[in-house]
C-alpha cells in the first residue's frame, strides 16, 4: 500500500515539475498558438497596407509616403502567400477541409482509420515534394539573383513561402499520423499497408496509359476515400506525373506560388474576415430589427425577415454558410417559438443563405473571376438582379405557405416612424454594401481594396462605436477568417497544378466536342450543363467545383455563344442550389446544427423552396438580360 502510494506521489511530483518547467510550457504554447499568432500578425499587416494604399491615393495624394503606392501591394501580396500556407497548416492541424465522405462513412471504423492513415501518408509525401523542389527553386533564385519589381529584394524570400508553408503542413500531418497510429491494432496496421499497396502497385503498370484517364482516375479515387479535395487535386497530378513524366516536377512549387501571387484573389480572405467580424458584432441584430419593422406585420413575418436580412448580410459576408450561421442562431429559435414548423423554419434560413453567394460581394464570384480571368466587378454587377429576384421569389413562396398555415409575424401593423428609427439605428451596417459596391463601380477602389476597407471599417465600428468587439474576439475572428480562406486558397493552388495537365491533354476541347456531338442547339446544351452542375453540386462543395470545372466547361459555353459573365452566374447559381441539396448541402447542415434538428426534418421543409430556386435558375439561364443588363450598362 505504501509502495503504491509513493509511486502515485512520484508521478504527481513529476507532473508538477513538468507544469513548472518553462521550456515545456513554451513548447506547448508554441504548438497550440504558433500558426494563429502568425496568421493574425500577417493578416492585420496586409490589411493595414492595402488601406494605407487607398488612404494615400485619395486623402493624402500630395504626400508620397516612402513611395507607398509602389511597395504596399507587393508586400501585401507576399505576406498573403505566407499567411495562406500557414493557415493551411492550421486547417490540417484542426482537420478542417473540404472533402467528400459519403462512401467512407459507410465503412467500418477500422477501415476508416486505415484509409485516413494512408491519406495522411500520401499528403506527407506530396508535402515533401513541395519542400524538396521548393528549396531547389529558392537556390535557383539565389543563383540567378532575381529580385522583386518594387522593393528589389531577392525573389528567394517570397518564394520561400512554399517550402516553409509545406514544412508547417508536414509537421501537423506528422502529428495527425502519430495520433492515428497510437491506438492502431496489428490488424489495422496490416490493413493500412494493404490499402497503400492497392494504390501504389497498379501505377507501376500504367506508364503507357492516357494522361487524362490517369489524372481523373486518381482524382476520383482519392475523392472517394475522403481525401481533402485540395490534396486530391495535387496528389492525383503528382501520381500522374510520376507515372508518365508528363511535366517536370519542379513545376509544382513554382505554380503553387504564382497561382496565388495575385492581387484580385486577396479579396477572398478580406471578404471572409469582414463577414466574420461584422457578424460577431451587433450589426446583424440591427439589420434583423430593421427587417422586422419592414415585414414583421405580414403572415410569415419572421421568415420574410430571415430572407431580407440574408440579402442584407450577403452584401457584407459574401458567404452562404456564414449567412446561415449568423441569422439562424437568432431567428430559427424565434420562429419555432412563434409556432412555425421547426423543419420549415430551418429550411427557410438554409435556402435564404444561398443568396449569400449570388448578391455581391461573393467569394464564389471572386474565385470564378480569378479562375476564368474575367472582371470581378462585372461579375458582381451580374449578381445583383439574380440575387434580388431569388430573394423576392423565396419571399412570395414563404408568404403563401405562411398564410396557409396561419403563421403570423411579430408586428401588428406597419409603422413608418418605427422603420425610420430602425433604419437610422442600422445605418452603419447599411453603409457597408454602399461603400463596397459604390467604391468598386465608382472606380475608386478595386474589389480587393474595397474588401480591405470593409475589414478595417468592421473593426473600427465593432471596437470603438458599438464597443462589442473585444481584442480577444478580434483575434479569434481573424484566426477563423485566416483558416477558412486558406482552405479556399489551397484549393486554388492545387487546382492550378491540376489544370496544367487538363490544358496539356486538351480536356476542355474533348468535352466540348462530345457535348456538341449530342446537339448543337444552345437551349439543349445549356439544359445539359445545368443538369451536370446540379448533379456536381450534390456531391462537391461549390468552391471546389468552380476551380475544377471552370477551365473545362467555360470554353464550351463560349463556343455556343454564351457570355463568360453570364455563364459564371449560371454556374454559381447551380452550385448555390447544391448548398441545400444533400448529401453535401453545407447550408442544410449548418442550419440543422444551429436548430439542433435531424437533417431529415430540414429536408422535408426544403422542397417548395428548392423548386423555387430551380425555376429562377431556368429564368437566369434562358433570359441572359437578368444577369447581363446591368453589366452591359457598366460596359
Amino acid at each position: 500500500m505504501s509502495q503504491g502510494s509513493s509511486v502515485v506521489k512520484g508521478i504527481q511530483l513529476s507532473t508538477s515539475k513538468n507544469k513548472r518547467n518553462p521550456w515545456n510550457r513554451f513548447l506547448k504554447g508554441l504548438d497550440r498558438r504558433l500558426e494563429e499568432v502568425l496568421i493574425v500578425i500577417g493578416f492585420l499587416v496586409f490589411t493595414i497596407l492595402i488601406n494605407l494604399q487607398v488612404i494615400n491615393r485619395y486623402l493624402l495624394p500630395f504626400i508620397e509616403i516612402a513611395n507607398i503606392t509602389t511597395w504596399t501591394e507587393e508586400v501585401a501580396r507576399y505576406l498573403f502567400v505566407f499567411v495562406s500556407f500557414i493557415g493551411a497548416s492550421l486547417s490540417v492541424k484542426n482537420r478542417e477541409s473540404i472533402q467528400v465522405t459519403i462512401a467512407v462513412d459507410k465503412l467500418s471504423s477500422g477501415i476508416q482509420k486505415s484509409i485516413s492513415t494512408v491519406t495522411v501518408i500520401f499528403m506527407l509525401y506530396f508535402s515533401y515534394i513541395l519542400i524538396h523542389y521548393g528549396v531547389d527553386m529558392i537556390l535557383f533564385q539565389l543563383e540567378t539573383a532575381q529580385t522583386t519589381p518594387a522593393l528589389s529584394i531577392p525573389m528567394a524570400i517570397p518564394y520561400s513561402a512554399i517550402p516553409v508553408g509545406f514544412l508547417f503542413i508536414s509537421i501537423r500531418l506528422l502529428q495527425n499520423l502519430w495520433q492515428d497510429m497510437k491506438g492502431m491494432t496489428v490488424k489495422e496496421g496490416w490493413m493500412t499497408c494493404l490499402i497503400a499497396a492497392l494504390f501504389i502497385i497498379p501505377s507501376l503498370f500504367l506508364t503507357h496509359s492516357s494522361i487524362a484517364i490517369l489524372l481523373f482516375g486518381y482524382f476520383l479515387l482519392f475523392i472517394l476515400i475522403g481525401m481533402p479535395i485540395a490534396f486530391a487535386l495535387g496528389i492525383s497530378t503528382l501520381a500522374t506525373v510520376l507515372v508518365t513524366d508528363a511535366i517536370p516536377i519542379d513545376f509544382f512549387p513554382q505554380t503553387a506560388f504564382t497561382s496565388i501571387d495575385n492581387f484580385p484573389i486577396m479579396a477572398v480572405p478580406f471578404f471572409i474576415a469582414a463577414g466574420v467580424i461584422m457578424g460577431s458584432s451587433s450589426m446583424i441584430k440591427k439589420l434583423l430589427h430593421l427587417s422586422d419593422e419592414l415585414l414583421g406585420f405580414l403572415p410569415g413575418g419572421l421568415a420574410l425577415v430571415a430572407i431580407v436580412t440574408s440579402m442584407f448580410f450577403s452584401a457584407i459576408s459574401g458567404s452562404g454558410p456564414a449567412t446561415v450561421a449568423a441569422i439562424g442562431t437568432l431567428l430559427i429559435p424565434a420562429m419555432i417559438k412563434q409556432g412555425y414548423h421547426p423543419g420549415f423554419a430551418t429550411a427557410i434560413v438554409a435556402a435564404a443563405g444561398t443568396i449569400g453567394v449570388i448578391i455581391p460581394p461573393s467569394n464564389p464570384l471572386v474565385i470564378y473571376g480569378v479562375v476564368s480571368q474575367q472582371s470581378i466587378s462585372q461579375l458582381f454587377m451580374a449578381g445583383i438582379l439574380p440575387g434580388i429576384l431569388s430573394g423576392i421569389a423565396l419571399m412570395v413562396v414563404t408568404y403563401v405557405i405562411a398564410k396557409k398555415k396561419g403563421w403570423r409575424g411579430n408586428q401588428t401593423s406597419f409603422q413608418f416612424k418605427s422603420v425610420l428609427r430602425a433604419a437610422w439605428d442600422a445605418k452603419l451596417a447599411l453603409l457597408v454594401p454602399i461603400f463596397i459596391l459604390g467604391g468598386i463601380y465608382g472606380g475608386i477602389m478595386t474589389p480587393t481594396e474595397a474588401a480591405a476597407v470593409a475589414v478595417l471599417y468592421g473593426l473600427i465600428i465593432g471596437m470603438f462605436v458599438y464597443k462589442d468587439l473585444s481584442m480577444k474576439a478580434v483575434y479569434e475572428n481573424v484566426v477563423k477568417a485566416g483558416m477558412t480562406s486558406s482552405i479556399i486558397i489551397l484549393l486554388i493552388v492545387m487546382a492550378s497544378i491540376f489544370g496544367k495537365l487538363i490544358t496539356l491533354e486538351r480536356v476542355a476541347e474533348t468535352v466540348a466536342n462530345f457535348v456538341l456531338g449530342i446537339s448543337e442547339n444552345q437551349i439543349i446544351i445549356l439544359l445539359l450543363l445545368n443538369i451536370l452542375l446540379l448533379l456536381v453540386g450534390l456531391v462537391i462543395e461549390a468552391l471546389a467545383a468552380i476551380v475544377i470545372l471552370t477551365p473545362i466547361l467555360l470554353p464550351m459555353a463560349m463556343e455556343i455563344g454564351v457570355d463568360p459573365i453570364h455563364f459564371g452566374l449560371m454556374m454559381i447559381f447551380n452550385l448555390a442550389i447544391g448548398f441545400i441539396t444533400p448529401p453535401v448541402g453545407v447550408n442544410l447542415f449548418v442550419a440543422a446544427s444551429v436548430a439542433k434538428l435531424r437533417i431529415e426534418e430540414v429536408i422535408k421543409g426544403i422542397g417548395p423552396l428548392l423548386v423555387t430556386l430551380v425555376v429562377i435558375l431556368l429564368f437566369i439561364t434562358y433570359i441572359p438580360a437578368i444577369s447581363m443588363w446591368l453589366v452591359d450598362v457598366l460596359r
